[in-house]
């Protein structure tokens, strides 16, 4: 079936609104026929994931958009970019990677995108509101968005997210309809581990898991921990869409879409039901981790997604006491840098040896100075990622865990 195209995609198509736009709807338009959508919606906002330097060609798209004075028609964040250019020192990679990786990020913002740099987009003042339609790539800030926050949006990949941003529109498929975000598989946790006093643990395994069984289908979960917050979700939704491909979760109770099971599966029954309990968690979480407890660390690394401020209010407490012995590195965006500062905790955390990364994920680039050892994160994105990404082995453990490990220089359980 062909395209129904309103009057303003026909104009963007034909030139009126500039070659730039032009050029980006042409591609979505070949992009919607590829999905089999019917028509085009306008976005709110789009997040674009594009500023990772992969080589000339991400530069050179952005720039030929920027030598036809292209500008994005929605407010546009921007994810994580190769550098941080806050601290570009921090950099200690190629130095023609450090070079365009700078290139890319600054000819985003000549785009007109705003310089978030996060890839927690959710969490600063460009949060969407719910049942927002929006363009979002990277793979956790759509997940969250979707989930958490139940505005709608596809998993976007790179370039189209940037002509969506430049257009305005986004075609009409997948989880941008209502029926399509209706739950297909119940996840019901049975038992909780009793040891584990944060829900963080729990969440994490929770979402490897359906990353892993649920592939694309949109899970229901049922028992996490009541003491469940925002940051737990965030971990959970970041780790279900790196080992897998889960664009939206239901989180009974607790997320907006799901205020009961029938609600999370629209009055239809599941396709198919996952029991989880306690032995499976822990199973999982050990299951994270390449190597074993009491292996020398080299480093720890926070903030993958990006630590917000309530996670760096959970941290401070914990920086109190011996100075690591181990290099920790936090990543987090420009807006929680400025809420540091405010507190004073960012001097507190530069006399504690902790070096904060900005506009950029130590599990991407070349940042960290010591990786002979291995590194130990609370992420189960970093822990994913890290040993193919940065070849190196990973603990796994909470965020208490990796705080009393970086002072005994291993590998320790509290």
């Amino acid at each position: 079936m062909a395209l129904d195209l309103s009057s303003f995609d026909t104009d963007m198509l034909a030139g009126t609104h500039g070659e730039a736009a032009a050029f980006c709807m042409r591609l979505l338009t070949r992009f919607a026929e590829a999905v089999g959508a019917k028509e085009f919606i306008d976005i709110e906002a789009a997040h674009i994931d594009g500023c990772l330097y992969l080589g000339q060609v991400s530069l050179d798209f952005v720039e030929h958009l920027v030598r036809h004075k292209g500008r994005v028609r929605v407010p546009t964040t921007l994810n994580v970019g190769s550098v941080d250019l806050i601290h570009p020192e921090l950099f200690i990679g190629a130095p023609e990677i450090g070079t365009g990786g700078a290139r890319l990020m600054k000819a985003h913002e000549e785009l007109g995108c705003l310089s978030t740099f996060t890839c927690a987009p959710y969490q600063t003042m460009f949060r969407p509101r719910f049942g927002a339609q929006i363009a979002w790539a990277e793979s956790n800030a759509i997940v969250f968005a979707n989930s958490v926050i139940g505005a709608r949006t596809n998993r976007y990949g790179d370039f189209i997210d940037l002509c969506c941003a430049m257009t305005g529109r986004a075609p009409l498929y997948g989880l941008h309809l209502a029926e399509n975000r209706r739950a297909q598989v119940l996840v019901e946790i049975e038992s909780l581990p009793e040891e584990w006093e944060d829900a963080g643990p729990s969440c994490v395994a929770v979402g490897h898991t359906i990353g892993k069984r649920c592939g694309s289908l949109v899970p229901a979960i049922v028992g996490l921990p009541q003491n469940t917050q925002e940051d737990d979700l965030k971990a959970l939704g970041a780790v279900a869409a790196s080992s897998g491909a889960v664009a939206l979760f239901h989180a009974v109770g607790l997320t907006p879409e799901a205020p009961t099971i029938d609600a999370a599966f629209q009055g239809e029954p599941a396709v198919e039901t996952i029991r989880l309990t306690a032995d499976d968690l822990r199973r999982t979480v050990r299951n994270l981790s390449t190597v074993p407890d009491g292996t020398p660390l080299t480093g720890v690394s926070f903030g993958t997604p990006h630590f917000s401020l309530t996670e760096f209010t959970r941290l401070m407490p914990l920086m109190t006491g011996e100075k690591p012995v181990v290099d920790i590195y936090i990543n987090t965006n420009r807006g929680v840098l400025e809420q540091l500062a405010v507190r004073g905790w960012d001097r507190i955390l530069d006399a504690a040896g902790v070096t904060l990364v900005i506009d950029t994920c130590t599990y991407l680039t070349a940042i960290m100075r010591d990786m002979s050892g291995a590194i130990m994160t609370n992420s189960g994105k970093m822990a994913y990622y890290a040993p193919g990404n940065i070849g190196v082995d990973i603990a796994f453990g909470s965020l208490a865990d990796c705080m009393a490990s970086a002072r005994a220089g291993r590998v320790v359980r509290l």
